[in-house]
């Protein structure tokens, strides 16, 4: 047999359709078993042209043998152990003209040794192998024939393909090493690329007009792409204070959100991060239990749990539960998930602070409006009632939601000046003087000088200067006609002058509907924006039911409740209940006067 004749794949082929094909079966098994350990012998046996019995390197335990020569291999199991731990080709028996090579391979993260009897001496049909059959505990006939058969190697031949065949190994454990190593950084930079992916779609949300809970809902959800848990949780813990300045929504209970498998209420998943004190945790809480943790029925084999802070403050608890392949999680999880706290508790912190400084705001427009209600009691609640109309005109024209709130503010305060305004004439009963009423007149310029310092009412100055600018350019203060005129402020004026007709003053009493209707209409294209007049007749039975609020909530009130019941014509019991002489549906007298206008009924 020549060199390179037989391969070991193909030798147990042959033979693993036989009966004793048990071994056949282990071969099998030791080759699926490590891909890497079946290339190896594949190579050994191409290259010295037989079949190698294999052994376990930590133990010297035959796990495979070739059919021929049919020999008792186990002998070797002692010597190839020795192989295993010197990790060198060597001979391993010699008794001329056999001789017996072991040369070691890595099979995975075990060592192997395989071993083969070879021929290094010519042998003649007179020659004798009975004394190397006893040793060998084989057949003398089946010895000599299976060695008439064999190629006749040199002993230093052996090793010198030996040793080639080990530093190929070596080469292929370098290749295989680089390629595991490549592998796991392929791995981590895959996990490392979602982790970027997912804080930047998390950053890309980052917006004050966005809540904590709807960003916490997009990253649990994307949470569940990216980690192998099949179940996570985030509790938003309650805000500590609110106030009733602040409009928006305000967050007064625990709101437990989660995804995937995760039967636990808000006060379990709390009590839960209490009982691993998670809230003190600097780093991510990871834990991997050997045997399952049950908690509220809930069996907990692996958790991840964060807390969502920002400095000092507590915002909640983020976790995860139970790795999905049943495998333990790792530092990669616990840092996502302790980025995505980070962020949530960041993004939380700034709502807040925004939240604060809302409230700061809304106080500060809330005294100034109370300011002017006390100074004029005949005007209490005017700018709350003429904000609330003005929202459901821009409603009627199809303003955005987001600008609603900006149109109540523009209502809110378009009568801040009237603080700088003489109060004799502000609260005359009488007719005005040409001088008193060009007085008044002013209160739109020292408006909008009262609020230039404040940043965040930028966009309504321009309402507080020309909500008394007329659509034909009669107006003031700077006359200003049409489109010219800023759209908010053409709705303000429209809110204004209604309220104003609709409510009791001191120079006469409220309009009956009929004639405030009457000169709205005839104000459309001269005094009034033709189409927020359109708008006001589409929406009048809701602003007929704003303007009949009269603010019964302040008739109580210690300071401004005396003002409120002589405004609203309502005795001064402090019980709340209208004067029997009362009626906002009957039209006052016709002797009633009136104040000096541009316009028929122009508001002041």
């Amino acid at each position: 047999m020549t060199i390179g004749e037989s391969s070991l794949l193909e030798s147990w082929k042959e033979w693993a359709s036989g009966e004793g094909s048990d071994v056949a079966q282990v071969w099998a098994a030791v080759c699926l078993a490590s891909p890497s350990g079946s290339k190896r012998l594949r190579f050994l046996a191409k290259s010295f042209g037989t079949d190698f019995a294999v052994f376990k390197g930590e133990t010297g335990e035959l796990l495979a043998k070739p059919e021929q020569p049919s020999i008792d291999w186990e002998q070797f199991g002692i010597l190839c152990r020795v192989v295993a731990n010197r990790k060198q080709s060597e001979i391993i028996w010699e008794e001329s003209p056999l001789t017996a090579l072991a040369v070691p391979f890595r099979a995975g993260e075990e060592w192997h040794v395989a071993a083969a009897v070879f021929l290094t001496a010519p042998l003649s049909p007179q020659d004798s192998l009975d004394a190397h059959a006893e040793r060998l505990g084989a057949k003398a006939s089946h010895l000599h024939h299976w060695a008439a058969h064999q190629h006749v190697w040199d002993p230093r031949i052996l090793l010198q393909v030996a040793d080639a065949c080990r530093e190929h190994f070596r080469t292929l454990d370098r290749v295989e090493d680089l390629e595991s190593q490549a592998d796991e950084m392929s791995m981590h930079l895959a996990g490392v690329y979602e982790e970027i992916s997912l804080l930047h779609r998390l950053t890309r949300n980052l917006r004050l007009s966005k809540t904590d809970e709807e960003l916490a809902k997009i990253a649990i959800d994307w949470l569940m792409e990216v980690v192998p848990a099949q179940g996570i949780g985030l509790v938003l813990l309650p805000v500590d204070s609110t106030d009733e300045n602040y409009l928006g929504k305000v967050r007064t209970q625990n709101v437990l959100l989660k995804a995937g498998n995760l039967p636990l209420t808000d006060e379990q998943f709390c009590s839960l991060m209490e009982h691993w004190n998670v809230r003190k945790a600097i780093d991510p809480l990871v834990r991997n239990f050997s045997d399952p943790f049950t908690f509220e029925a809930f069996s907990i084999r692996n958790v991840i749990a964060v807390p969502v802070t920002e400095g000092e403050n507590l915002l909640g608890y983020l976790a995860a539960f139970n790795h999905r392949q049943d495998q333990q999680f790792g530092s990669m999880e616990a840092n996502l998930l302790h980025s995505v706290a980070t962020i949530i508790g960041v993004h939380s912190a700034n709502l807040e602070l925004y939240r604060q400084q809302s409230m700061l705001l809304a106080g500060v427009i809330r005294a100034l409006t109370s300011a002017i209600d006390a100074k004029d009691p005949y005007t209490c609640g005017h700018s709350d009632r003429v904000a609330r109309i003005a929202v459901r005109l821009a409603q009627e024209m199809g303003y955005p939601p987001e600008m609603l709130s900006r149109v109540y503010l523009a209502g809110l305060l378009h009568d801040i000046g009237k603080i700088g305004v003489n109060d004799a004439v502000l609260q005359k009963p009488g007719k005005l003087t040409d001088e008193e009423y060009d007085h008044i007149k002013t209160h739109v310029e020292k408006g909008h000088r009262i609020l230039a310092g404040l940043k965040q009412l930028d966009d309504i100055l321009p309402v507080v200067l020309h909500h008394h600018e007329s659509w034909d350019g009669t107006g003031y203060p700077h006359k200003l006609a049409g489109e010219a005129i800023p759209p908010i402020a053409r709705i303000v004026a429209v809110a204004d002058a209604y309220d104003a007709m609709a409510s009791n003053r001191p120079y006469r009493s409220r309009m009956p509907n009929d004639k405030i209707d009457e000169i709205i209409r005839k104000g459309a294209g001269r005094q009034w924006d033709p189409q927020v007049v359109e708008a006001f007749f589409r929406a009048r039975d809701d602003l007929r039911q704003i303007a009949d609020e009269k603010d019964l909530k302040l008739i109580n009130h210690p300071l401004l409740g005396p003002i409120v019941r002589k405004s609203l014509g309502m005795t001064n019991n402090g019980n709340g209940k209208k004067s029997q002489n009362f009626s906002t549906s009957q039209p006052a007298g016709e002797g009633s006067q009136s104040t000096k206008s541009e316009s028929t009924m122009a508001p002041m």
